[in-house]
């Protein structure tokens, strides 16, 4: 079966072809990024225009790339939450639509889900059951694993995800938008143990992140300086650092109480170098991470996930359709 797979759940469009015989035919990614920086953050308006453009020329490419034609997909999976309402609403609409037009099935797909599947896509890939850590601008998540569909939350962040405590206090230190990739360059030039900070929540039973504590403690350091450019780094390193050694300390803990011996790392700060050096030197587990292009929102991930629950995949002689800007993951049930 080959699934034609639609993202577009905030700043990013990304389209793909997966085939369940023949692996990731192609995949195209357009990045909003250099529109929204004007702004310090995602305006969701201008995305969801942006994705309009972008989505029909994207699939176009894809499918090219592929060799194949509209009449060639199977299948279409779109991304239906969580994420911007307004932007989720531009893919399942062209993906419902597109679905009818070709009286082809269509399936909504869970965002976190197409994250947490990701790693899957890589060789070798991790066999069930793990722990996942989900790791994004809008989300902090661990998650027991069976199998698809088979999810069971075990701690989540109570405030800032890590993505967003990463891009608030580059935000803070004067770096440009988006803030993570910045502060995790400057950490590179810190001195180490200059200053320390916290590893909120670590100190007490329990699988919950908090990280908005160490924002403020970032920004009160930054406050009590000279603010010079080694100043910038020394904070940035500190900052990494304690989140790094917090998720690292939690991933334990989660491993240990569900006795699983593989952890898969996913979402955008699954990139981050220093987290997955710290993740690998844990020993007697084996970590898995997509591939850093996947790392970020894309349109293989959906197209797999899409695969991965293909016999769920149903024609709609309407093309109606719904989005879920909050769709908890633990909410998913086996394909």
């Amino acid at each position: 079966m080959r699934v034609l797979g639609i993202e577009s759940s905030c700043d990013e469009t990304g389209i793909a072809i997966y085939d369940t015989e023949k692996g990731l035919l192609a995949h195209r990614l357009f990045s909003q990024i250099a529109m929204h920086a004007e702004y310090g953050g995602v305006v969701p308006e201008l995305a969801s225009r942006d994705h309009i453009r972008k989505t029909l020329p994207l699939i176009e490419e894809v499918l090219s790339e592929a060799g194949l034609s509209r009449s060639d997909i199977d299948g279409i999976a779109y991304t239906a939450g969580p994420g911007l309402a307004g932007a989720l609403l531009v893919g399942a609409a062209i993906g419902r639509s597109l679905a009818w037009a070709l009286n082809i099935p269509a399936l909504a797909i869970n965002h976190m889900e197409g994250h947490l599947l990701s790693p899957l896509l890589e060789t070798p890939s991790p066999a069930f059951p793990f722990v996942s850590l989900l790791v994004s601008g809008g989300h902090t998540l661990l998650v027991d694993v069976k199998g698809v569909g088979q999810y069971e939350l075990l701690g989540e962040s109570i405030d800032d995800a890590v993505g967003e405590a990463f891009d608030k206090t580059a935000k803070l230190l004067g770096m440009d938008y988006p803030g993570g990739p910045y502060l995790a360059a400057k950490a590179e030039q810190g001195i180490a143990d200059r200053f320390v900070f916290p590893r909120p929540m670590t100190n007490r039973p329990g699988l919950d992140f908090s990280f908005s504590g160490l924002k403020t403690f970032a920004m009160n350091t930054w406050l009590d300086t000279k603010q010079t450019e080694q100043d910038k780094a020394d904070i940035a390193l500190a900052f990494q650092t304690a989140v790094v050694e917090t998720l690292a300390i939690k991933c334990k803990r989660a491993l240990k109480q569900t006795g699983h011996k593989r952890l898969v790392v996913a979402g955008g700060v699954s990139a981050n170098k220093a987290l997955r050096h710290k993740l690998d030197s844990m020993k007697g587990v084996e970590v898995f991470y997509p591939r850093q292009a996947f790392c970020s929102d894309n349109g293989a991930m959906i197209a797999f996930a899409g695969a991965m629950r293909h016999e769920a995949m149903k024609y709609q002689d309407v093309p109606s359709f719904t989005v879920r800007p909050r769709w908890p993951l633990n909410e998913l049930s086996p394909p």
